[in-house]
């Protein structure tokens, strides 16, 4: 048996609420039994890999070294629509043929959407 990837996690302070912003932002549902410690987004809408959240006491400071990597064919509508959810747009790269944004969910981790 090989290895598959099976969550994408986020260490957090309100695991719901935040599991809450991504589910919006993807167009999904936080999975039932969600609560301010655990939550996914993903698992009973067959998706994979789940994002998972999970609140903890020691949350690293600094800039995250992964993050969520989107695409839309409309990238000023979603940064829009993000912004409305709660996202600080940090700023716009268009470097080596590729035009994407790079914004912070409510807690600060960085994710981009690029142009699709």
């Amino acid at each position: 048996m090989g290895i598959k990837l099976a969550n994408i996690t986020f260490d957090c302070e309100n695991a719901a609420e935040l599991a809450g912003f991504y589910a919006q932002l993807l167009e999904l549902s936080v999975d039932k039994d969600a609560n301010e410690h655990f939550a996914t987004v993903g698992t009973e809408a067959g998706h994979s890999p789940t994002l998972m959240f999970l609140k903890v006491p020691d949350k690293n400071a600094g800039k995250n070294v992964v993050h969520l990597d989107l695409v839309s064919d409309d990238l000023p509508a979603q940064i829009d629509r993000a912004k409305s959810l709660g996202a600080k747009h940090i700023g716009d790269f268009d470097e080596y043929g590729i035009t994407w944004s790079t914004l912070a969910d409510p807690e600060g981790n960085l994710f981009d959407v690029a142009q699709g």
